[in-house]
């Protein structure tokens, strides 16, 4: 069993983590990086909406972090899984499942969310591929083409507008749960798109490309791409040991440089459910928290100074 300290330990190496780390990683402070190299980009074949990064494959954009962030020698990636974080008087200890404990002042979570996919018969198959999340990061790819939205949330009427702007030809999949309300429904048909109400048993095409939605009565809809509203469940639960505090949206209250609650802990990223879930805005929120650590730990040396001059 191995001990390591540091000033600040980062749990996650997507964006908002690496970000973090290179904050950190210039202002000279010790950093652990730990990863357990699980992004939850990694079914999806390119990323787009980061200015010079536009349509990069996820593993890319990760080796080129990776590698600029390691140019600074204080801060040391550990490729591992936490499972355990415990307050310690004076800041944090992490254990790993390989059994690696690890000691920090303080701790950025940045580990980001897993996606639940609705249980239909395909949509693991064309996920990242012709079926997507985000409008903004995968519209532009399928612009005018036959288009499905699916959601079992209240969120369907609002993809609704944002994906007109990228395909007028267009049907919404309740998946059986009538989440649109009737007025929606009006201003929907008066557009021409259509909202079907019939649970969707599978997704049909073949190697990852969408052909069209098959329904629980048979019916079949010719369709070549389309978005789904997945479930985001947090990929790491060791926020609750801590004391912090969830917002409306299950992500983790924080204050403008990503302060939690819980004292000593930030968040960046889809912890604090950054919206849009994009590369460019976890990025943002990481150099907030990798600014608001350095700055906070400036602060408490400096008054430890002070008190023993």
């Amino acid at each position: 069993m191995t001990m390591n300290t540091y000033e600040c330990a980062i749990v996650g190496g997507g964006p908002a983590g690496l970000n973090a780390a290179l904050v950190l990683g210039r202002a000279r402070r010790r950093v652990a990086l730990l990863d357990n190299n699980q992004p939850r980009n990694a079914v999806t074949h390119a990323s787009h909406g980061f200015i010079t990064r536009d349509g990069i494959k996820p593993e890319e954009f990760r080796r080129i972090g990776y590698e600029e962030v390691l140019r600074y020698p204080s801060v040391e990636h550990h490729e591992e899984e936490v499972i355990r974080i415990g307050r310690l008087e004076d800041g944090f200890e992490l254990e790993t499942a390989a059994g690696k404990r690890i000691r920090a002042r303080k701790i950025i979570l940045s580990s980001g969310l897993k996606e639940v996919l609705p249980e239909i018969d395909g949509a693991r198959e064309y996920y990242g591929k012709s079926l997507f999340n985000c409008p903004f990061c995968d519209g532009w790819e399928l612009r005018d083409q036959p288009l499905v939205a699916l959601s079992e949330n209240s969120d369907l009427f609002h993809k609704a507008k944002l994906l007109m702007n990228w395909s007028r030809d267009l049907i919404l999949c309740t998946n059986g749960k009538g989440t649109v309300t009737e007025e929606e429904r009006e201003q929907l048909a008066a557009r021409n798109v259509r909202v079907i109400d019939t649970p969707v048993a599978a997704f049909a095409g073949q190697d990852g490309q969408l052909e069209a939605v098959v329904f629980t009565d048979g019916t079949r809809i010719a369709r070549t791409g389309g978005f789904l509203s997945p479930a985001q469940v947090p990929q790491l639960v060791l926020h609750e040991s801590l004391g912090c505090e969830k917002n409306e949206m299950d992500g983790l209250v924080v204050d403008a440089m990503g302060r939690t609650t819980a004292s000593g802990v930030y968040a960046a990223g889809d912890a604090s459910y950054v919206m849009p879930s994009q590369l460019i805005f976890a990025a943002a929120s990481g150099s907030r928290a990798g600014i608001g650590v350095h700055a906070d730990l400036t602060e408490e040396d400096w008054h430890k100074q002070s008190q023993e001059a």
